[in-house]
């Protein structure tokens, strides 16, 4: 009983450090490149080195951290070219979604994603990106999940993460917004018709656009400014 106990608190104590760790590579804590010091990290956290080792083994499984021999553990560095590839499986996947969702929408379904929408335009008239973003994330994930397929979920949710180490892409503003949110009433009416065909075109066409803009540079993007802003590789 004994060992079983303390299986379940250190699996416990895994589960709550993987979590707070990954959260902080989403949040932008470390840059990419960087190399995390195990022994900050486990002073940070009030635990020894062995969890946080465990921990930093998963996180690079999952392509958030790189494991290097002799050298210790590196925010992993994504490329634009490893980026596009990540956009183009996306886009697969965000489709696929909404062909599904098409075949099973509820009007439930289409209030939760039109109060979304509202949001965001509010965002896009207010010009704000920190409005948008999170409404935007939660926006992709709504389709995902009333997808109803979780294993369609967790690999597109992976991706995401993935994407979120992008960090040299362009800052979206202004029309940038517009355009995103105009792209995601397009699926939202494809989806009310239960147009499934529309729905599937509708998502890919959306990813791939969020792909085109990655590629911009900064000053070809309305409205973009030098200052700092949250992490728009998902602004599609």
């Amino acid at each position: 009983m004994r060992a079983e106990l303390e299986f379940l608190q250190n699996h416990s104590l895994t589960s709550v450090l993987r979590r707070e760790l990954e959260s902080l590579i989403l949040s932008g804590e470390f840059a990419p490149g960087e190399r995390l010091n195990e022994n900050s990290l486990a002073t940070r956290f009030s635990v020894s080195r062995g969890p946080i080792r465990e921990v930093c083994r998963g996180l690079a499984e999952k392509g958030l951290l790189e494991l290097v021999p002799n050298r210790g553990v590196f925010m992993r560095r994504i490329g634009e070219d490893q980026a596009a590839e990540l956009y183009d499986v996306r886009a697969g996947l965000f489709a696929s979604a909404a062909r599904l969702l098409a075949t099973k929408v509820t009007a439930a379904h289409i209030s939760e994603l039109e109060r979304l929408l509202d949001g965001m335009e509010e965002a896009v008239a207010m010009h704000s990106l920190d409005a948008y973003y999170p409404l935007n994330l939660e926006f992709h994930d709504s389709i995902l999940r009333f997808a109803g397929n979780g294993r369609l979920h967790k690999a597109y949710s992976e991706l995401v993460k993935e994407l979120h180490l992008f960090r040299e892409r362009a800052l979206l503003q202004g029309g940038g917004l517009s355009v995103s949110n105009i792209e995601h009433r397009r699926i939202v009416a494809a989806l009310r018709n239960g147009d499934a065909t529309a729905a599937m075109e509708a998502a890919f066409l959306h990813v791939q656009s969020g792909k085109s803009r990655m590629t911009l540079p900064a000053a070809a993007v309305p409205g973009h400014s030098s200052g700092n802003a949250p992490d728009t590789g998902n602004l599609a």
